[in-house]
């Protein structure tokens, strides 16, 4: 049969025809989507015509399907439904998918083209375009120079060797998350301590641990974030800490998925590829191509929030804690926790 994403989807909203998909379907839809891509920025690269919006700008925005059907495929299963397959070829594509974005952004002859065409944004030679199509313009040119594409070859090559170790450790991280989200995960031995949940959630616990091989417990999973929906109708608050101590222990805790190496590791490069690029910081970097433009920016919008926003805290925490003090079941003379606020907001909640 066909690689189901070769052509487009005839399913409504071209949907992906996911009863026709494979995991051997992923890695030869990739070769195929790189090898279709780069033909199209070659033919976009090489035309001998003067680069104008429509002979440059729209074939390197319309190019790449193959490759846009399936990393949007793959990269939504691997991040919901992983298995040991495709955590193997995320880490293998990891560093391709960067050295093929590299290939685009840093070829010299695309973003002389599309520097040519930025150029002549307020000529007769655009003034038929939308102010969309103005902004595309302008967004395509800032990204190509934030990409590097007006470094010497040396510089290039540093660059695509930080950017292929970054996507590597970056992907690295998320499973190594993943997989920590899996192992920390909150065994209960008696069903009394679940007091607060419904039947239907307890039942659905029991059917987490079974699937594990712990028939007779309840199996609590952890959540990407660093919350958990559980916390507010847990009454007992030992496996609330329990649970939000999980929770934060990812990535932290030794072992195999520790986090800590791999985030010092990522930091250290991505202040030289900031450096590099002639940026200040990674943060300088990332919010040059953002509304905000600047760290400063960011600072000082988030410095003139946190102190009404410590206020507001500290309000409701007084509202939680008065709660608390009323409740038989907590312990006399404690404070409110971190484990304590998702439940006791649901009760100021229901009181007001």
């Amino acid at each position: 049969m066909t690689n189901p994403f070769f052509e487009p989807s005839p399913l409504p909203y071209a949907l992906p025809p996911f009863e026709r998909i494979s995991d051997d379907d992923y890695l030869p839809a990739f070769e195929a989507g790189f090898a279709e891509q780069l033909a199209e920025i070659e033919a976009i690269a090489s035309d001998p015509a003067q680069a104008t919006f429509e002979n440059t700008v729209v074939p390197l925005q319309r190019s790449g399907q193959i490759l846009s059907r399936v990393e949007h495929v793959f990269f939504n299963k691997s991040s919901s439904d992983s298995n040991d397959a495709t955590n193997a070829l995320e880490l293998e594509l990891a560093p391709r998918l960067a050295a093929h974005a590299d290939t685009i952004r840093l070829d010299p002859r695309l973003s002389g083209r599309v520097a040519a065409v930025y150029e002549q944004l307020g000529t007769a030679a655009t003034e038929h375009l939308t102010p969309e199509e103005v902004y595309l313009v302008e967004r395509l040119h800032d990204e190509f120079s934030r990409a590097g594409a007006g470094l010497g070859d040396d510089a290039k090559r540093r660059l695509r060797e930080l950017n292929g170790a970054l996507s590597t450790l970056t992907t690295r991280f998320e499973k190594n998350l993943l997989a920590d989200t899996n192992e920390l995960a909150v065994v209960v031995d008696d069903v009394a301590e679940l007091d607060g949940l419904g039947e239907g959630e307890i039942a659905g616990l029991a059917q987490a641990a079974a699937e594990r091989g712990l028939d007779g417990k309840f199996l609590i999973s952890l959540v990407l974030f660093t919350g958990h929906p559980l916390l507010a109708s847990l009454t007992n608050r030992p496996l609330r800490e329990r649970l939000l101590a999980a929770s934060m222990a990812r990535g932290t805790h030794g072992g195999e998925f520790d986090n800590r190496a791999v985030l010092l590791e990522i930091v250290r490069l991505r202040a030289e590829r900031a450096a590099l690029l002639g940026f200040e910081s990674h943060a300088a970097y990332v919010t040059a191509g953002q509304t905000a433009g600047s760290p400063e920016a960011v600072h000082d919008l988030l410095a003139r929030l946190a102190a009404p926003a410590a206020r507001n805290a500290r309000a409701e925490w007084a509202d939680l804690q008065r709660l608390a003090d009323a409740d038989p079941a907590f312990p006399d003379g404690a404070d409110v926790a971190a484990h304590d606020w998702a439940y006791y907001t649901e009760k100021v909640r229901a009181e007001k």
